[in-house]
């Protein structure tokens, strides 16, 4: 039940010297704006999930959702390592790193309510969040099958000789499926320019992780493949930052892939109304006291950078442009049946 407390960054697997992240943020002003972004980012996580939920419950969104919030500093400060021509390949829960990446909101929630006006035509959903001109080349409803895409860009970079990385976020329970080995051990043999990131949110759909997986620590599961293994402290944004631009920068050197576990936690259960009942009593509360959102405040607020009452004002603003933005996807019409149909038959 721990919620990781005062965890750091520590390495599990071969040891490696790149370019430490931290040199990024030495300019003090850079650094504190990009901070006070994170947090714009991360309110606007929480409240689209919040709003997502809404919507569904009120009939508005169909099929499934599976909702991050908790989980916000992994997309937000993996995405924050990117640079331009970089890509990524993420889950099924994956709206956070959709919107981290740059998709307007009210893009994503038409995707979600099957409008015309989603990224994919109404025609993804929930799952399927994808925007290649921003490098999101997609999120997959199969547990680990971004993994081999992810590693097939890569190698597509590497071939061709650019200086790109691929990024591939997938949950813990992908750990134990043939997908992630024969991945990690393709990309190790051809140092493909790949970052593995697990976000470990302790529970694989209703599954604590202790009853699928013998270890505690799955980075742990880097070292057959001859590459870095880092745990990494997934609610402070600033940490996840540094260790996915340590890899980054180990990837986009030529020295091959990482592997990072994110120690996290999904505040909500696997999937819609699930009420997550198979977690012990005081679990949920107790990782609400290392919030993701509540650290990186309260250390703007510690050193003067943005007040508590300026973060009431970013929540509340935020809060108006979530519902304008639903509000406006809502109005958009359905994609006809003309139109679905050339998405699934080749003319």
């Amino acid at each position: 039940m721990r919620p990781y407390a005062g965890l750091e960054t520590v390495p599990t697997g071969p040891s490696h010297e790149p370019r430490e992240a931290k040199d990024r943020m030495s300019d003090h002003t850079a650094g504190t704006d990009r901070r006070v972004h994170w947090y714009r980012q991360m309110v606007e996580i929480r409240l689209f999930e919040e709003k997502v939920q809404e919507l569904f419950m009120g009939g508005l969104i169909q099929g499934t959702t599976h909702l991050c919030q908790g989980q916000e500093a992994v997309s937000v400060g993996s995405i924050a390592a990117m640079q331009k021509g970089d890509v990524q390949t993420n889950t099924y829960r994956g709206h956070g790193e959709a919107l981290a990446l740059g998709m307007a909101a009210e893009v994503a929630f038409a995707e979600l309510m099957g409008r015309s006006a989603g990224c994919s035509k109404g025609v993804g959903g929930s799952m399927h969040l994808i925007d290649a001109s921003n490098g999101n080349i997609g999120a997959n409803a199969i547990v680990g099958a971004g993994l081999p895409i992810a590693v097939g860009a890569a190698m597509g970079f590497k071939i061709k000789g650019e200086a790109n990385v691929a990024l591939t976020f997938f949950g813990d329970g992908a750990t134990n499926i043939g997908t992630f080995h024969e991945s990690l051990n393709m990309a190790s043999v051809w140092k493909a320019p790949v970052v593995f990131i697990i976000t470990n949110n302790l529970y694989g759909e209703y599954s604590p992780l202790r009853t699928t997986t013998p270890i505690d620590d799955l980075a742990r599961r880097a070292d057959p493949f001859d590459i870095p293994g880092v745990v990494v402290d997934g609610q402070d944004v600033e940490t996840v930052f540094a260790a996915v631009t340590t890899a980054v920068d180990r990837a986009r050197s030529g020295a091959g892939p990482s592997l990072l576990e994110m120690k996290t936690y999904r505040y909500r259960g696997h999937s819609r109304s699930d009420p997550a009942k198979y977690r012990p009593d005081g679990e949920l509360d107790l990782w609400k006291t290392r919030d993701p959102i509540l650290l990186l405040g309260a250390k703007l607020a510690d050193e003067g950078v943005l007040s508590p009452e300026q973060q009431d004002a970013i929540r509340t603003e935020t809060q108006g442009e979530i519902d304008a933005a639903a509000d406006r996807a809502a109005q958009s019409p359905y994609p006809t049946l003309e139109e679905t149909r050339s998405y699934v038959y080749a003319g």
